[in-house]
């Protein structure tokens, strides 16, 4: 059988009271919630699956503001130029650079993972906050190629040890970290969490096809991460946000699973066929010139009615950050915004388009470098498949 605290195979179960009061209850409530246990489900070096969390009770404060305290970034070692590019397809360092904006791009070599660089970026977070990993109370894993098919927060929640957090994964594409850091700000106003490792993290060279110009010139892969901590409503570090999808755009920017036709049973009675195919995913799939028109269109009202909310102008703001998928993309948006250039924060020549990991990397990069500093606010937007676009005006620190 399996419960809410893990998974349970042994035929000796056990039950226990523990004094523990859920939400809804108050502390003089005698009343305790019933959860079932079981002993003997050892899994590796004698680890009791379920038995993670030793995190005592406590009373969980709602309605508090969330404030971005630490963050930390990691990419693969391979390096691969446009130069090294042009000599695998018809290309070169010029023709890139000039549409695109990138020059360098990392990508995933030998053992290296996802969720590796995903545990290296957030440990960075965690040391920026001064904060040990048992002090999480929740992961999330910001990703649309985890090295799971059924995602790998939870793997990255245990090599960090964070042993007291819950972990889960969000599949938004290049949107995927605005998306896990309004969540993040969610459960610490709705739910009374404390302090949540957002991780944005992707390797989209799993998918690329390295022979079409149009794509592989453009990604590439990274990790990296934020800690979100509670704080008093007063000192709220999430000032407005605005987030909106729309299928009807999904045929523009895909990767569809596909299966492999020749390995079906036919079947002469009408039957269904039999055994279902094995499945894989195509490489992306891109229409660019749409997919610009969409960014440079959508993504500044985005950010406007984000401001609106947070009562700002688009001159109020230190930084714009937006998700490096291409230069033009970037310029169009903070002209259209009327930001002027050098408050515009961009490492897309060196990474190119790391989708859920552009923007903690970047903001990573620029914080450690010096020029985002305490208090500066920052207006921020992801935009890509499904299509997903989000934005969040934050104030970091």
């Amino acid at each position: 059988m399996a419960n809410a605290l893990g998974l349970v195979s042994s035929s000796l179960h056990c039950f226990r009271w523990r004094n523990r009061a859920p939400l809804w209850l108050s502390r003089s409530d005698k009343r305790a919630p019933f959860i079932c246990c079981a002993a003997g489900d050892d899994d590796v070096e004698g680890h009791v699956l379920g038995t993670a969390s030793s995190k005592a009770y406590r009373p969980r404060v709602i309605g508090m503001g969330s404030k971005l305290v630490g963050c930390g970034s990691s990419v693969p070692k391979l390096l691969i130029s446009n130069d090294d590019l042009a000599r695998i397809v018809e290309t070169s360092d010029e023709w890139i650079s000039v549409r695109t904006g990138i020059r360098n791009r990392r990508v995933l070599s030998g053992n290296e993972t996802l969720s590796g660089f995903a545990v290296d970026a957030a440990k960075g977070a965690l040391q920026m906050a001064q904060l040990e990993a048992e002090e999480v109370d929740l992961v999330i894993m910001c990703t649309s190629t985890p090295d799971d098919l059924f995602g790998c927060g939870t793997q990255v929640q245990r090599d960090l040890g964070c042993k007291n957090a819950w972990a889960f994964d969000v599949t938004a594409a290049c949107s995927g970290f605005i998306v896990g850091l309004i969540t993040a700000t969610r459960f610490i106003k709705g739910g009374g969490f404390q302090n949540i490792l957002v991780i944005g993290a992707d390797a989209l060279s799993r998918y690329v096809d390295w022979t079409d110009r149009g794509t592989c010139i453009l990604f590439g892969d990274a990790a990296g991460a934020v800690l979100v901590q509670a704080c008093h409503s007063d000192e709220d570090g999430l000032l407005g946000f605005d987030l909106h999808s729309d299928g009807h755009g999904h045929r523009q920017l895909n990767a569809l699973a596909q299966g492999d036709d020749d390995k079906l049973i036919s079947n002469s009675n009408g039957a269904p066929l039999f055994p279902p195919r094995k499945s894989s995913f195509s490489c992306i799939q891109m229409n660019g010139k749409e997919v610009f028109r969409f960014a440079v269109r959508c993504v500044p009202q985005s950010i406007e009615a984000a401001l609106e909310e947070a009562g700002l102008t688009s001159s109020s703001i230190d930084w714009l950050l937006l998700h490096q998928a291409n230069q033009r993309i970037i310029d169009g948006v903070s002209n259209r915004l009327e930001i002027p250039s050098d408050k515009v924060i961009s490492n897309l020549a060196n990474y190119g388009n790391t989708s859920a990991a552009s923007i903690p990397l970047a903001l990573d990069e620029a914080i450690r470098g010096g020029k985002i500093q305490a208090g500066n606010t920052i207006a921020t937007a992801g935009f890509g498949a499904g299509l997903t676009w989000g934005s969040a005006i934050i104030r970091w620190g």
